[in-house]
């Protein structure tokens, strides 16, 4: 039989977990953590990923490297950009919204652009020109 303190422990337990969870979660989605104006990023590809919960570019500039977010896979992939489309050392302009902390080497991109090629992965949110 499991003891009532025992099982009040593990109850905390998972409620502090799934309160991590989520809490982490909310961040990481969403625009709340983004500025309101655009923002525009040149470097190039340090790192690349096209997975859950959403796509990543690492862009290396000047010798700091940026974490680009893009969108969950299956609208990164419909926009055009999909495992092998680039490369690690490829030219890539980012547009979208910075972070709110500005010490903080990250933006989520609306668009982008490499080789010549735009892949508009919000297109609802691309700028007009």
């Amino acid at each position: 039989m499991i003891s009532p303190m025992r099982s009040s422990l593990a109850a905390l337990s998972t409620i502090g977990f799934l309160a991590a969870f989520l809490a982490q979660a909310v961040a990481h989605h969403g625009w709340s953590w983004t500025e309101d104006g655009f923002f525009e990023l040149e470097g190039t590809i340090a790192e690349i990923y096209v997975g859950n919960p959403h796509a990543t570019l690492d862009i290396d500039v000047e010798a700091e490297v940026w974490r680009v977010d893009l969108a969950p896979p299956s609208r990164t992939i419909a926009a055009g950009f999909e495992e092998g489309t680039a490369s690690v050392g490829d030219t890539i302009t980012a547009i979208g919204h910075r972070s709110l902390d500005q010490n903080e080497r990250r933006m989520k991109a609306v668009r982008i652009i490499v080789d010549g090629n735009t892949y508009d992965v919000y297109p609802g949110r691309v700028p007009s020109n």
